[in-house]
């Protein structure tokens, strides 16, 4: 949802226009999250330069422009750092540059000033607490003079209680968010250590600064200010602060929503490997000291905003501190929920940098008009990627995964070189993984310290489960040349290896999911239960904690998320870990929440997908949920035979849909027929029943009409009221063992006057619609359970012609966010 993302730079000098532009395409990349409203802050030349704050009309200010005088007139304390500038506007970014622009030349802001060293935080806004205008933007402000500013991705729950606490204490708020409340309250934790003992702010404050990353003799610590405040706070959050009393300086922490630092070094300058950035001091971490050369730090909520500066990043962990003052990076591990009196002590740790395979390219439309056409065009190569080292093929087939292929993770995130290299040697040997306790380390202690996902594994008493997955446990690997397979078809998915036999004895495999996540499962669950013969359960994650499911030790729980960060997949989550049960994750996103959170689980590894609406992760999705229904029911002699052909049709699945994608203009002229109508109904049944259920979600989402996914066979049960000669309806009607019952419905609606389009097999249209009183649309047939990968892209194609056709966004939708990040 929000997209938080700070551009620092350090001893590489650029002009304040500069720096404004890449804050500008940050937030432009984090568009697709979906927003309405953005902001920025920038540093000030000096104090003697005019602050400008923006809103709609002067009347909305609320006292935030600083006059020359009073900035004169500001204490020492209070001039620490050039007081920052402050952007906010409503709407698309397109009106923040503007308002940037006209702000601009109506002071004396000089926009060709170069800053040898800068920190500057932007972030666009969907709104939850406040309807979308420039006082409820971020950042959000501790006051009139800026001294904290705070960008903010999720939801505070307790801010109601703070904020009542801080009005006693005299603040008054200006914004309906949730997210004055912290800002302020860090107004309010500065002031109060102030004024304790001198300066030494209480129990642990004097060591807590150098133990903090902070100089030693500073009289206060920004990362104690800012731990103090995520003691008071409760819900999910990342954080970006920002403070004139620290120049040069940036705090941030994260508790339940994502963030990641990337960092970009000159080639001529002298820090080379992973976490040199920090220095090299007491175990990797510098204490007052100061950086090694130039370099360049970005904070985003997901890479495809700092992809094109640098592909070095690093995912921060829930309760994870970053500080950065002049270039240097330290990192904390910070446990709020432990501290009762006084802040406890922080653990600083060292972590190795990952490198990201992503491509510019695919965060690009290229040729396309939309990053919607684009992903629906690109699924033949996005499933390839999903399907390829995971197939076996017969011995001598080229599918087959090699030691070469095999360690070859078609993620968006992969580990350092060195990591790749062992990690590939480790796979061709058919070794699994280290563990990610391995890759954080105390300084100082010799020994590795615990991650905050095993931690957190220990913490909620699943016992006799391993611990929870790092990052390379979703990922394949190759049984090697001695697989008894090799003369045989099969299926490698190395992330589920150990845990099979667990998975075949469960009392339930539970789906979790929402939206087309969910619709994924819904299309594969027969075939779960065919080849597996363990009942199969769906579940929506908010309703499933809702009803506080019943869920036990003997149950598989799989978590289904494109972005692995789906609030209430993740609260979902923690709910079945705390009561035992198998964790498995099936996301997109490397390094996420999920990814992190589970036991096992697979990539689907279909690349970048920007538009809100999901088309090439859906496929995807249930092209890894077939492969993991065929490795799970691989010991079943009788289902052999299926199975062999399931994978023959999974070969060949990339060619069916290229096939099928030349049907655009056919689905356009389609669209325009269409364009006028208010309503469309999709009947569906069997493995097609979601395919009906995720096209109308499709032309829902994006098209902004009223459409509904129906099960055929309940079409007698209320829905046929709505049948007469103007309501468009979609029939899909494939070859399969529903086939026959499907022409029944046909014939239903035709002796109602329906309007019909029906999608059916190649060569069966005189069967499906023997009078001809329907538009026919002809697809490729598949294996019945994969059919639903061919018949959800004409519903693709017309959800996106219909949008464009209607002239909505295609990309993004109307109050929709691509990552729901809060519940």
């Amino acid at each position: 949802m929000c997209g938080i993302f700070a551009y620092l730079n350090y001893e590489v000098p650029k002009q304040r226009s500069e720096i404004l532009e890449i804050l500008f395409n940050g937030l432009r990349r984090l568009e697709y999250r979906g927003y309405d409203s953005a902001g920025i802050s920038v540093d000030a030349d000096d104090d003697s330069e005019v602050v400008i704050a923006t809103s709609a009309a002067i009347g909305e200010m609320n006292g935030l422009t600083k006059s020359l005088t009073d900035i004169t007139n500001a204490t020492p304390s209070e001039r620490k750092g050039a007081e920052p500038l402050l952007f906010r506007q409503k709407g698309k970014i397109a009106n923040l540059v503007k308002k940037v622009r006209q702000d601009v030349a109506e002071s004396e802001i000089d926009m060709s000033r170069a800053f040898p060293r800068h920190v500057g935080i932007a972030h666009t806004r969907w709104a939850t607490h406040g309807a979308p205008s420039p006082r409820n933007s971020h950042p959000q402000s501790s006051g009139p003079k800026h001294e904290f500013l705070v960008v903010h991705n999720g939801i505070i729950t307790n801010y109601k209680a703070l904020k009542g606490t801080l009005q006693r204490q005299g603040f008054t708020f200006e914004s309906e968010t949730d997210t004055e409340v912290i800002p302020k309250l860090a107004k309010f934790v500065y002031d109060k250590l102030l004024q304790s003992e001198g300066g030494q702010g209480g129990e642990g404050l004097a060591n807590g600064s150098a133990a903090n990353g902070d100089t030693p003799g500073e009289r206060v610590a920004f990362t104690q200010v800012v731990m103090e405040v995520m003691r008071q706070l409760e819900g999910a959050y990342a954080l970006l602060f920002k403070s004139p009393h620290f120049p040069n300086q940036l705090v941030a922490c994260k508790r339940g929503s994502p963030l990641l630092l990337g960092v970009k070094i000159p080639s001529d300058g002298r820090v080379k490997s992973a976490f040199d950035i920090v220095g090299a001091e007491e175990g990797g971490l510098v204490r007052g000291g100061a950086a090694t050369g130039p370099r360049e730090l970005f904070l985003a909520s997901d890479a495809s905003a700092v992809v094109e500066h640098t592909k070095k990043v690093m995912v921060i962990e829930d309760n994870e501190v970053v500080h950065i003052r002049d270039g240097v990076v330290s990192l904390f591990s910070y446990e709020p929920d432990k501290a009762k009196r006084g802040l406890p002590p922080s653990t600083a740790l060292q972590r190795a940098l990952s490198t990201l395979e992503m491509e510019v390219e695919q965060i690009m439309k290229g040729s396309y008009d939309h990053f919607m056409q684009k992903e629906i065009h690109e699924q033949p190569e996005s499933l390839t990627t999903t399907l390829r080292g995971r197939l076996i093929h017969g011995k001598a087939d080229s599918l087959s995964p090699t030691a070469s292929n095999a360690c070859a993770v078609a993620s968006s995130l992969q580990p350092s070189a060195a990591a790749a290299a062992a990690a590939a040697a480790a796979a061709a040997a058919g070794i699994a993984s280290a563990s990610t306790t391995a890759s954080i380390a105390v300084p100082g202690s010799g020994s590795a310290g615990s991650s905050p996902s095993s931690s957190a594994a220990a913490a909620g008493g699943v016992s006799g489960l391993p611990p929870l997955s790092p990052l390379s446990k979703l990922t394949h690997d190759s049984r090697g040349s001695s697989n008894p397979w090799a003369e045989e078809k099969g299926v490698l998915l190395g992330g589920l290896k150990e845990h099979l036999l667990t998975i075949r004895r469960s009392r339930r495999i539970i789906f979790v999911g929402c939206g087309t996540s969910y619709n994924a499962a819904l299309a594969v669950r027969p075939l779960l239960e065919e080849l597996s013969g363990v009942a199969v359960q769906l579940e929506l994650a908010s309703d499933m904690l809702d009803r506080r499911a019943p869920v036990y030790r003997e149950d598989t729980a799989v978590f289904m998320s494109q972005s692995g960060e789906t609030a209430d997949t993740l609260a979902a989550l923690e709910y079945a870990r705390a009561r035992g049960a198998l964790c498995v994750g099936v996301t997109n996103t490397v390094g996420s929440a999920i990814a992190r959170g589970t036991h096992c689980g697979v990539f689907i590894n279909a690349g970048a997908e920007i538009g809100v609406a999901s088309t090439k992760a859906y496929t995807s999705q249930i092209a890894v949920l077939v492969m993991m229904a065929l490795a799970i029911g691989e010991d079943s002699i009788s289902t052999r035979e299926r199975r062999d052909r399931i994978i023959d049709g999974l070969i060949d699945l990339p060619r069916k849909v290229r096939q099928v994608l030349r049907l655009d203009s056919e689905i356009q002229q389609l669209a325009r027929e269409l364009s006028g109508e208010q309503s469309l109904l999709v009947f569906g049944r069997g493995y097609n029943y979601a395919t009906a259920v995720e096209g109308a979600l499709k032309v829902k989402e994006v098209a902004l009409m009223h459409s509904e996914g129906i099960l055929a066979g309940e079409m007698k049960h209320g829905p046929l009221a709505l049948v007469d000669a103007t309501l468009p309806i979609i029939v899909v009607a494939t070859r399969d063992d529903t086939c026959s019952k499907q022409q029944s419905v046909i014939q239903q609606l035709q002796a109602r006057s329906g309007r019909l389009i029906v999608i059916c097999s190649e060569g069966d249209a005189d069967l499906m619609c023997p009078n001809g009183a329907a538009k026919i649309i002809e697809v490729p047939h598949v294996e019945d359970c994969l059919q639903p990968v061919i018949n959800i892209i004409p519903l693709q194609l017309l959800a996106y012609h219909l949008t464009v056709i209607r002239g909505y966004n295609v990309d993004q939708p109307r109050n929709l966010a691509k990552s729901v990040t809060v519940e």
